[in-house]
């Protein structure tokens, strides 16, 4: 069996449940309750003291084409369109088969957890796909989490992994995206001022109570809904408990070994299988420096302790892991502002997502000074044309560099640094050597180590296009998911005007990965593959544990969550229909041989 442990008996398990789940992000916690609503014996490890995983920090948004909550918002989308559009993005790359089990299942897993849990999703009206083509949406398939009161909770809400520290306002607030606008400019109207009280003001009476404000939202609130979900339901969730090692019998895994708080090790005996959804290979040192491209390889924003366990374990007893297709990661662009003290961990770091870069007056270029992509496409399409254009230049480092006028900082901010015109709150970045000022384009050009001739020709050129609202090199704001994040009151084009005069500002981004699309090979079910092709019975994988279904491509907003929790429910589904025919098939034997 190689590295895979043999067990002598079941008798050997110090305990027995029907479904192990490794894992307790968005994927593993809705194969928990689906499991237990199937009335299956449930246990779900967790490596960490917290709940959520990628999910906790992400921004929550869920891609599930076809659901009746589309229908419900006023913006119907149908599992046809869907299927068109993913023909075309993801093509010929493979993958067909679990696409299609994703969206045949989607809508009705969506449905039965609203029913069964306390999951609660709304369809957005407007927020499109990432990628343009046949049957792409504008709105209806991207599902936002609906905002949790984590009061309910009590104290299991230390149990619910806090966002990012950046996304967090006053040391522990969240903010919806819908209240932003006005917690930016209180007193710009009567209506503004009323809201920040009332936000700031419940935030304030939480804080008397809980380590942070209890009003989530955005993955927060799914990670928070999932688990409060799995504590009505009064399903165990071991904490601090990793896994050590898969069981493989007569090739079947059986159960596996965990570590427990204490330190001592347990065998757990899985009569149905062991689901894998650890949160990927992210910081997994040999799978990322295999897999990952060089430039490519220094910066998470997973979890310190997704370091692959899952995927590891897996491939100790056979498993085969995918490459990604067109990409191993999903990526996301990241400004750092350094930690004063020099402890990395204490590094702020800001993802670059929809609030600047297809704003009207920005542009990102190299270290040549030229632009290189089409800066309003998405993040992760924005760091594919970093990978591409490091690869062409030769450069072991992906880097760019995002340069905007006074004006711009002014209107839309710049990564960590908000709207305004406070002199004091931008001179403080820049002192903090986060954000970099230069009189003159020539001046900023020195500061970056930018080639500053070239800098001057992308400036003259993208102004000379841009005084007419064009972009003829990149494209910019021709597709739909680019004129949504711009600014509507820019017209002909929401993402594009000149550069003014300076002073000029600039902020250096880097790749890092959001989450994997390398991963465990797996069939429509969930169930792992091993190098032959051939099912591993037993094993289940999903989350960032399987291989993406999109085959390193990104779609649109939440196609890593949208399949994690359709291929959690699913495995659970999958389990229970197995375990219902074989206890169909044992009564059968019994009554025959009456």
């Amino acid at each position: 069996m190689g590295a895979a442990r043999q067990a002598a008996s079941n008798e050997d398990w110090d305990e027995e449940v029907d479904l192990l789940i490794f894992g307790a992000g968005a994927a593993g916690m809705t194969a928990a309750i689906v499991a237990d609503h199937e009335k299956l014996k449930v246990l779900l490890c967790e490596k960490t003291g917290m709940v959520g995983g990628i999910t906790s920090t992400s921004g929550g948004t869920t891609w599930v084409p076809g659901t009746a909550l589309s229908a419900q918002a006023g913006v119907p989308d149908s599992v046809d369109d869907a299927r068109r559009f993913l023909a075309s993005v993801v093509g010929a790359r493979g993958g067909d088969a679990a696409r299609e089990a994703f969206l045949q299942s989607g809508p009705q897993a969506i449905d039965e957890l609203a029913r069964i849990s306390e999951v609660q999703f709304v369809a957005a009206t407007a927020h499109p796909d990432y990628v343009s083509g046949p049957g792409a949406a504008f709105g209806g398939r991207a599902l936002v989490p609906a905002p949790f009161d984590a009061r309910v909770l009590g104290r299991a809400f230390a149990r619910v992994r806090p966002p990012r520290k950046e996304f967090m306002g006053l040391g522990g607030m969240m903010v919806a995206r819908s209240d932003l606008s006005a917690l930016l400019a209180p007193f710009a109207s009567l209506p503004n001022f009323k809201r920040t009280m009332a936000v700031v003001g419940r935030y304030a009476l939480d804080r008397l109570r809980y380590p942070r404000g209890t009003q989530l939202v955005m993955g927060n609130a799914l990670a928070a809904r999932l688990y409060y979900s799995l504590c009505k339901r009064g399903v165990e969730v071991r904490f601090d408990t990793p896994l050590v090692e898969l069981v493989r019998e007569n090739g079947r895994v059986t159960g596996a070994i965990v570590t427990t708080p204490d330190g001592s090790r347990k065998r757990i005996g899985a009569r149905r299988g062991v689901v894998l959804a650890t949160g990927g290979i992210t910081r997994h040192p040999t799978l990322r420096k295999q897999l990952f491209p060089a430039a490519a390889r220094g910066l998470s924003l997973a979890p310190l302790t997704h370091t692959g366990d899952g995927v590891d374990r897996a491939q100790r007893v056979g498993a085969r892991v995918e490459d990604g297709g067109d990409s191993p990661g999903l990526w996301m662009p990241c400004s750092i502002q350094r930690a004063r003290n020099g402890n990395p961990e204490d590094d702020r770091i800001w993802p670059h997502i929809i609030l600047d870069r297809a704003k009207p007056g920005l542009i990102a270029v190299n270290d040549h000074g030229e632009r290189f992509v089409n800066e309003a496409d998405s993040y992760h399409d924005f760091v594919m044309g970093m990978l591409r254009d490091a690869k062409q230049r030769g450069s072991a480092t992906a880097r760019a560099h995002l340069i905007v006028d006074a004006d711009f900082i002014h209107e839309y901010g710049l990564g960590l640094l908000m709207p305004g015109r406070s002199a004091s709150r931008i001179a403080a970045f820049e002192r903090a050597g986060y954000l970099v000022k230069g009189n003159t384009l020539a001046e900023l050009a020195a500061k970056l180590g930018v080639d500053a001739a070239g800098l001057a020709r992308t400036v003259d050129s993208f102004n000379r296009d841009a005084a007419n609202g064009e972009d003829p090199a990149f494209g910019r704001g021709t597709s739909p998911m680019n004129r949504f994040n711009g600014d509507a009151q820019q017209q002909p084009n929401p993402c594009i005007r000149p550069m003014g005069r300076g002073p000029y500002y600039a902020v250096t981004v880097q790749p890092a990965d959001l989450a994997c699309s390398a991963g465990l090979s797996g069939n429509a079910n969930g169930e792992v593959l091993d190098e032959a092709g051939h099912v591993i019975a037993g094993l289940f994988a999903c989350g960032n544990d399987l291989a993406s279904i999109f085959r390193g491509t990104y779609p649109g907003p939440g196609t890593t969550l949208g399949p994690a929790i359709v291929f959690g429910w699913r495995i659970a589904r999958y389990v229970a229909r197995e375990a219902a025919l074989d206890n169909a098939r044992e009564t059968a034997a019994v009554q025959v041989c009456a």
